[in-house]
């Protein structure tokens, strides 16, 4: 007997999955993990020394020695795993500790620890909202801010990008509902611009709303203090009801935090799920972020020396456009440069790959990034600096950027 052609439904998970990973090659979407050696802006990869402009590490603190020697007597003191969930017996007097610092920082009454940005974000999400209630996003905002909408059942929105006046006018065809919740990051990750907090916190005020900033790449980054958006714009603690920051980026450690009221965080303690059902984050990290805070409290000059890096990037790469490379509008350490065409639809995900490609070639390691992170036609390098780099280091990027942009322009130029 003949046997019949197999249909879809007969497909192995395997086959299935095949072909969705082919589909990600042919729209230049395919990411490889690259495995490294060491910590700060020199990474060994594959017997190699790269220069990286792609951590975010803003403050040079990951590779700290002082770091490395408090997270050890913290292991020595508390252990290296948190054992079971902080409402089990996982929640040490390191992390007692470090909430208390980081409530004190902010300026708040308390502060929440979770092992992640993402957790942290998909916690308040399942703790606040329900279905029937609303979130309103800025259309830039990070995955897991999106993601906890969605996992938590509210009504999800946006609003332009950096647009309080039309966060405002969405707010106002919402009046009637009975929980809204207004989702912006502090600063964007992927264009480094900033959150104009006074604003949406006016709308908010305006119609009823609360307010809640992500802070993750802000932390530790901006403000007088590193005290993040927040502080560097003069916003009244009170006035964003919900913070979120992160420690793996600025602080050079692991885990996030939600600060706020003394409410709010109860409120967590009892609905966030991914708080109530993770083991704790590791009481060693906790112990050397104390030390981290300390260093970004008594040494200001990592965050001057930091911006004299940007401005310093900055005015060497006003030339690149010339090349079609456009760099966009941040003061911040992130410093994105978008690849050729911005027109709707256009792709630039294979010149964005090019570009990094012979930066690579010259032992520089700067990410492509591509859509879906990105919208279509903004495929970019995303570009950031370091306190741990140094003046020569930016000097080097700039030098490699002009080549790089140089020789591929040509290239395309060239008849075939």
């Amino acid at each position: 007997m003949r046997k019949s052609p197999r249909s879809h439904h007969d497909s192995t998970l395997d086959d299935v999955l095949a072909s969705r990973l082919a589909r990600q090659h042919e729209r230049h979407r395919y990411r490889r993990r690259r495995t490294t050696v060491g910590i700060g802006p020199r990474f060994q990869r594959e017997g190699c020394e790269w220069l990286a402009f792609c951590s975010n590490d803003y403050l040079g603190l990951a590779g700290d020695p002082r770091l490395a020697e408090g997270l050890a007597e913290g292991a020595r003191r508390f252990g290296t795993g948190g054992g079971a969930s902080h409402l089990v017996c996982g929640h040490s007097e390191a992390h007692a500790r470090l909430e208390a610092r980081l409530a004190e920082w902010t300026g708040c009454q308390r502060a929440l620890l979770f092992s992640s940005g993402y957790q942290a974000n998909l916690g308040v999400f399942s703790a606040l909202l329900g279905r029937g209630d609303y979130a309103l996003h800025d259309r830039f905002n990070h995955a897991s801010l999106l993601d906890g909408t969605r996992l938590a059942g509210a009504r999800l929105m946006r609003f332009a990008h950096g647009d309080a006046k039309d966060c405002g006018q969405h707010l106002a065809m919402l009046d009637s509902a009975r929980h809204k919740l207004v989702i912006s990051d502090g600063v964007f990750s992927m264009d480094g611009d900033v959150a104009d907090l006074a604003a949406l916190a006016e709308q908010c005020s305006r119609h009823r709303a609360w307010l809640m900033v992500d802070d993750a790449h802000g932390f530790g980054v901006l403000g007088a203090n590193g005290g993040g958006t927040r502080q560097s714009q003069g916003i009244d603690p009170a006035v964003v009801p919900v913070l979120v920051g992160t420690l793996g980026k600025a602080l050079g450690t692991q885990g996030a935090f939600v600060a706020g009221s003394d409410a709010l965080i109860e409120a967590l303690i009892q609905f966030a799920r991914p708080y109530v059902y993770t083991t704790s984050l590791s009481p060693a990290l906790a112990w050397a972020t104390l030390t981290s805070l300390d260093i970004v409290r008594d040494e200001p000059e990592r965050r001057d020396h930091l911006f004299t890096l940007v401005e310093r990037f900055r005015n060497g790469a006003v030339g690149l456009s010339a090349f079609g490379l456009h760099l966009m509008p941040s003061r911040t350490p992130i410093q994105p440069l978008v690849i050729g065409s911005t027109r709707e639809g256009g792709d630039n995900a294979v010149a964005a790959l090019k570009l990094a490609s012979a930066l690579e070639a010259a032992g520089i390691w700067c990410t492509a990034i591509r859509p879906p992170t990105v919208p279509a036609g903004t495929a970019r390098l995303r570009i950031t600096l370091s306190a741990a780099h140094d003046v020569a280091d930016v000097d080097r990027l700039l030098e490699a950027l002009h080549d790089c942009a140089r020789r591929l322009g040509s290239a395309q130029e060239s008849p075939t």
